[in-house]
């Protein structure tokens, strides 16, 4: 038996014994006197049943083998016979061995945000005006993502800049698969090309950083709103004009324990932009916390997809030669125009399959 199969011989065995004692604990318990414990017991249950039913087919292919190849030792068995049982093992091999990277995967954890909505926070960095006009083409390519997937993109924040960019925009994507697909965008986004505002026509480069947020549910993030918040309210600001709002609807809401600060000016309700603000809130406090134990957990080693460090220069979009490079893991596309339009599918995949790759490495050395 290979290491790898020695691995995940001891680690198959021990998911099914705690898979048996599951069972002799749901049959025992009383799910009227303790349903939150029962509820827990059924769902872990549950999460084993496909790893424990996978393992035991593969063991039952082992036996096969064994028991088919015990037949060519048989001095009963005629030259003939021996072929075709020859052929036949070949056969149950290759299905042995092709089930091997199937019992990989399944040891993969699963991620615990999976089948989250999506915080998305787009910020112009360096470039001035242009890092401006840039965050909007993220944002529109985002956009275009997302209505391709069927995602629904709602606005919770911006802060518009004079030539139709954004100094900062915060949006939320719903829908089954967004974090999937969004957990790998947090970094910094580079963009090279002529701006309009340059007569020389000298190629600039400037920057945006993203951050991409799980939106917290209620029982993550436990926050005393008469204690730990100071809500402020002042009158939104606007590009002028009829759109200037006359009202103090625009709500800032400051956590005073972190110091985060949140403001959100883009509805006309005063009530409508707390409500905003208090998502983008949580959902910063609830990347806060995961931050700290993933680095607790990760201080020997450093993840290199996703790993959410918005430091990290990530990918850059080159206009002169339409051409788009993800840096992470040295992906180069010449369809620039076709990514911006919202075609990230093809990175999307290769990203999930480098970080997919990487786990079965750091599985395999545990």
């Amino acid at each position: 038996m290979s290491t790898m199969e020695h691995t995940l011989a001891h680690r198959f065995d021990a998911m099914r014994r705690r898979h048996e004692e599951l069972g002799v604990l749901l049959a025992a318990a009383n799910s009227t006197e303790d349903s939150a414990a029962f509820a827990r017991l059924s769902r872990e249950y549950a999460e084993l049943d496909p790893l424990v039913t996978a393992w035991a087919d593969y063991r039952q292919l082992e036996e096969e083998v064994r028991t088919t190849e015990a037949m060519l030792d048989d001095a009963q068995t005629d030259a003939e016979m021996k072929r075709m049982v020859r052929e036949e093992v070949e056969l149950l091999r290759d299905r042995l061995e092709r089930k091997v990277p199937e019992l990989q995967l399944l040891l993969i954890p699963k991620d615990p945000l999976e089948g989250r909505n999506v915080i998305l926070e787009i910020r112009a960095g360096t470039g001035g005006e242009e890092a401006g006009l840039f965050a909007a083409d993220l944002l529109r390519m985002y956009g275009r993502f997302s209505e391709q997937n069927r995602w629904r993109l709602e606005p919770l924040s911006s802060n518009p800049t004079q030539l139709g960019g954004f100094k900062e925009v915060i949006v939320m994507i719903a829908g089954q698969g967004a974090w999937s697909a969004f957990k790998y965008e947090s970094g910094v986004h580079r963009v090279q090309r002529v701006p309009t505002t340059e007569a020389g026509g000298r190629i600039h480069t400037s920057a945006c950083t993203v951050a991409v947020l799980p939106e917290a549910e209620e029982v993550e993030v436990n926050i005393n709103e008469r204690d730990d918040l100071r809500i402020d309210v002042f009158r939104s600001s606007g590009p002028g004009g009829q759109s200037v709002n006359t009202t103090d609807s625009a709500v800032r809401i400051t956590h005073l324990p972190t110091g985060i600060t949140v403001s959100c000016q883009d509805e006309k309700s005063q009530h409508k932009n707390k409500a905003q603000a208090m998502k983008v809130l949580k959902a910063r406090l609830l990347d806060m916390e995961q931050r700290a134990a993933h680095d607790e957990r990760s201080r020997d080693r450093r993840d290199q997809v996703g790993s959410g460090d918005r430091s990290e220069r990530i990918r850059t979009y080159n206009f002169p030669q339409n051409r788009v490079t993800d840096h992470r893991i040295n992906l180069t596309l010449h369809k620039l125009d076709q990514v911006l339009a919202g075609e990230l599918g093809e990175i999307v995949t290769a990203l999930a399959a480098h970080h997919q790759a990487e786990l079965l490495t750091q599985l395999g050395k545990e």
